[in-house]
């Protein structure tokens, strides 16, 4: 018996070794950000802040660090969790410090180096200065930026790893958004089989049933959800009824009238994991936004035109349809992204 236990010690030593040597063997062969090949080119300037091995490693620890919230309980990835794609699982909205309630459920932190607007509501164009809105904001980390800062120069090991990542010790706002930056362009998703078969890698094919899925995608879905993205990346109102604090989209950042009630288009990649959806969380499961896209969509104020056809709201999906489609969706999701050790807390 005690051969045994020894034996099962021996491989869970053996186990965690390796674990740990393929952690940093990734670690060791960083190659910094890489496009996707069957991806367009990145809207982030990349230029204007190049990924390094040191840059990523220390915007990594700032995304797990709760010293960015006001009493030092929750980081970036208390509401942005891997294994959710980056997004706060079983929650309809972000729950911050105190356990307060946001008013939006939290996006995905995915494929951000394509993105030309961030938030559901718009009104940041540069990735470099997002951060700054869930830090300060009162439900979510409750904090100054010049006290993240405060805190950051107080431990050592930051200095070192600032003077690593930019040259010198000295922690500035500016630094501090870029390292953030290069840890969340490189949450890269585009190893679906979706990708693999776009890449044609692998021997990698869709079935009959996703192929067919895919066709109707592309006639009823894909103008919105432009591939490979699934996502074009604009503000639409897709027929939402106002939810009970009449949250108004992207109006709360233009005050222009014709932006009542229009939201982020989502991409549709790792829908497996990101559940609940829409701009609040009000949908459970994809039945439910099947359901909405059928029955539900509402004559609201800037309803989007692709959803209101020849005086007939929303799409025409047959329960054959959406079969197909959820088998072509699900060739989106990315379980080597959800596991990638390199994007996880070290």
């Amino acid at each position: 018996m005690r051969y045994v236990k020894y034996i099962l010690v021996l491989l869970v030593f053996v186990y965690s070794c390796k674990k740990g040597n393929d952690i940093q063997q990734q670690i060791d062969t960083f190659l910094g950000f890489q496009a996707p090949k069957n991806f367009p080119q990145p809207i982030y300037n990349l230029a204007n802040n190049p990924v390094t091995k040191d840059g990523f490693e220390l915007g990594r620890k700032l995304f797990y660090d709760v010293r960015l919230s006001r009493n030092n309980t929750i980081s970036c990835g208390s509401c942005h969790i891997q294994s959710s794609a980056f997004t706060q699982h079983g929650h309809d909205v972000s729950h911050g410090i105190e356990d307060r309630l946001g008013t939006r459920n939290s996006p995905p932190i995915m494929n951000l180096a394509w993105n030309k607007a961030f938030m559901w509501g718009g009104g940041v164009f540069d990735l470099d200065l997002q951060p700054i809105t869930p830090i300060t904001a009162h439900e979510e980390m409750d904090e100054s930026l010049e006290n993240v800062l405060n805190k950051l120069r107080s431990a050592t090991a930051y200095k070192e790893k600032f003077k690593a990542a930019f040259g010198s010790e000295e922690i500035t706002t500016a630094r501090f958004m870029k390292a953030l930056s290069q840890f969340m362009i490189m949450c890269i998703s585009s190893n679906s089989k979706y990708d693999k078969v776009m890449r044609k890698e692998s021997n990698a094919a869709f079935t009959t049933l996703e192929l067919e899925g895919y066709e109707i995608f592309k006639d009823k879905c894909g103008s919105c959800h432009k591939e490979p993205l699934f996502t074009d990346g604009e503000f639409r109102n897709n027929g939402l009824a106002p939810n009970p604090i009449n949250d108004k989209g992207l109006y709360g950042s233009t005050l222009l009238s014709t932006d009542k009630y229009k939201f982020k288009v989502p991409s549709l990649r790792n829908l497996k994991y990101t559940a609940p959806f829409m701009h609040d969380g009000r949908f459970l499961n994809l039945d439910a936004v099947f359901q909405h896209y059928t029955n539900e969509v509402q004559a609201t104020e800037n309803l989007d035109p692709l959803l209101n056809k020849n005086g007939t709201r929303g799409i025409a999906i047959n329960s054959d349809e959406k079969s197909k489609l959820l088998a072509f969706l699900n060739t989106l999701n990315d379980e080597e992204f959800i596991n990638n050790k390199l994007l996880a807390e070290q």
